[in-house]
């Protein structure tokens, strides 16, 4: 496990296992690990011990495993029968607009997660973007935590909304992409959205905006922060599960969770989720070290004059 907690907290991410091959302007990746909780965990591993909970068949690489093994605590991810979730997209020349060519779920269907015995006392939970009723399940095998956070997407808005409404109103915070906070609200104005969905009973929301940032909302408070600006983007796969990863992450490694500490975490998640576009794939998160953080944070610091 990485180390770095210094509260003795423990924080279990819970989400998806992808194999993603990702067509984009500067180059293709084949069947590379991916998935929400894995950016997440990897995010969430630069400052604290992080557990992950995913399922994926048999044919997962064992190489995949071993890396992640290094930096993970794996004992939450479920190997089955049966074929790994796949996902294949392009990415058009604007690196804004996404084509999905093929999502095949396999082992995803149907999976009733369990979580393990040694993960159920976490302090901090982060059920990342997966089915709502599986998020809902998970989170109630939890003996306790003192912050949980989740995350959710337009294909579950559409199909399960009820669902996803009722997981809100169980959790601290919500961290949603600006299109899906408006798919999910039914406006267009970021603000009222972030008011409607605290008013289904989050404390929190964080609404992500891709290179713009983010915006945290705290009743009627608002924290803007910028994105860190990038020379090249090669692959926006992950970049906002890295963002949520770190705000958990983060939040793991302090004491506290209020608004003041969620400001410096959305800090971090803009970070990382620059780190996570860099590179393809995993690779930008999957090597990184807390001292490049540390330096990249060290200049966003300079750039928006926050302390």
């Amino acid at each position: 496990m990485t180390t770095g907690n210094r509260r003795g907290d423990m924080l279990t991410i819970f989400g998806s296992m992808v194999l993603d091959t990702i067509h984009a302007p500067g180059g293709e990746s084949w069947e590379a690990v991916g998935g929400s909780s894995t950016y997440a965990a990897l995010a969430a591993s630069r400052f604290t011990g992080a557990n992950m909970m995913a399922i994926a068949g048999t044919d997962f690489p064992e190489s995949y495993a071993k890396a992640l093994g290094e930096r993970l605590v794996l004992d939450g991810l479920e190997i089955v029968e049966g074929r790994t979730f796949r996902y294949e997209a392009r990415y058009e020349d604007n690196l804004e607009t996404r084509v999905d060519l093929r999502v095949e779920p396999n082992v995803s269907l149907g999976y009733s997660p369990t979580v393990p015995a040694k993960y159920r006392e976490s302090d901090l939970v982060y059920l990342a973007n997966t089915d709502p009723v599986q998020q809902a399940s998970v989170l109630e095998q939890f003996g306790r935590a003192r912050f949980v956070m989740c995350d959710t997407i337009g294909h579950w808005i559409r199909t399960k909304r009820s669902s996803v409404v009722m997981l809100i109103d169980a959790v601290d915070a919500v961290i949603i992409n600006d299109g899906e906070a408006r798919l999910l609200t039914g406006r267009h104005n970021l603000v009222e959205c972030a008011r409607d969905i605290m008013e289904m009973g989050a404390q929190y929301v964080i609404i992500k905006k891709a290179e713009h940032g983010s915006l945290l909302f705290s009743g009627d408070e608002v924290y803007p922060l910028p994105g860190f600006p990038l020379m090249a983007v090669a692959d926006p796969t992950g970049a906002g599960d890295a963002f949520a990863g770190a705000v958990m992450g983060y939040l793991d490694s302090v004491d506290g969770a209020g608004v003041d500490e969620l400001r410096r975490a959305c800090m971090y998640g803009n970070v990382m989720g620059a780190f996570a576009v860099g590179e393809r794939g995993v690779d930008g998160l999957l090597h990184l070290q807390r001292q490049e953080v540390e330096r990249r944070m060290d200049s966003y610091r300079r750039m928006i004059c926050a302390g």
